[in-house]
């Protein structure tokens, strides 16, 4: 007796996505190769780890001693220190996420030419998409970590709510590799790059990091609303000082949006990039 035919079910586009999916699956090896070539340059790697704590040291406990307190989330006075190390991990969570995602992307896509050699393997533009953006994920979520560690040291996690920021902090990594990864894709040279910095540079000193909302004229306090960066400082900010509000679905959803596009615009860009 013959067997009965095997039917092959379908699987939808989004679940591939989801672990053991084929896009997650093999968007792996990408990781795999990335943790391995980091450790040769591992001081570089960790090197983003340190400008958000001098920072801390030089704005929290410097200027904070001539600041004071500061209103918080909830209205309650925090000091100066409390109020801009939530700013400051949401920018370090940025940064790793943006700087792999840009000028180490557009070296291996232009110069290198990492990805023409992957697609001749059974990988896919999907894949090579996912594996860079998981890649800078991974780098901006340890910068993250460290940065909580510090941040616990100095007695600025006042709240069992901190306990989320690490995963708020992920999911804000992932969004912005995922926009850097699709803005590389843009870029025509190194000189491009300054885009980069003046995109990132303001959003860095006016996302409320350093001061509050109220402080712009309400025509200013509606376009810093819209920075991305903003909104990762209020998440932080409310999960690190325990002021947790329903508001912060929206914070959250910003950023579950700015991440489907990135990858949706990413992958496009690789496609006519890489397969023309």
């Amino acid at each position: 007796m013959s067997a009965a035919p095997t039917v092959a079910r379908a699987v939808p586009g989004w679940a591939r996505l989801l672990p053991g999916g084929s896009y997650a699956g093999r968007s792996r090896v990408l990781l795999e190769r990335s943790a391995l070539v980091s450790r040769r340059g591992w001081l570089v790697f960790v090197s983003g780890f340190f400008e958000p704590v001098f920072y801390l040291l030089a704005m929290g406990q410097g200027l904070g001693s001539l600041v004071g307190a500061l209103p918080g989330p909830d209205g309650a006075p925090i000091s100066y220190a409390a109020f801009i190390a939530p700013g400051l991990l949401a920018a370090s969570a940025m940064n790793g996420a943006v700087f792999d995602s840009t000028y180490n992307v557009f070296f291996k896509l232009k110069y290198a030419k990492l990805y023409d050699a992957m697609l001749a393997t059974p990988l896919g533009v999907v894949d090579v998409a996912l594996g860079e953006i998981g890649w800078a994920l991974v780098r901006g979520g340890l910068y993250a970590l460290g940065f909580l560690t510090v941040m616990f040291g100095f007695g600025l996690l006042t709240s069992p709510w901190a306990l989320l920021a690490l995963p708020a902090a992920l999911l804000v990594a992932f969004a912005f590799a995922a926009v850097g990864m699709a803005a590389t894709s843009f870029m025509r040279g190194w000189q491009d790059f300054d885009l980069v910095t003046l995109a990132v540079l303001p959003m860095f000193l006016f996302s409320t990091t350093f001061y509050p909302l109220s402080v712009y004229p309400p025509v200013l306090q509606t376009l810093v609303q819209c920075l991305p960066l903003y909104h990762a400082v209020e998440l932080m900010r409310g999960l690190t000082t325990g002021a947790v509000h329903v508001g912060m679905l929206g914070n959250l959803g910003y950023f579950v949006v700015m991440t489907v596009v990135g990858v949706a615009v990413a992958s496009r860009r690789l496609n006519a990039l890489l397969l023309r």
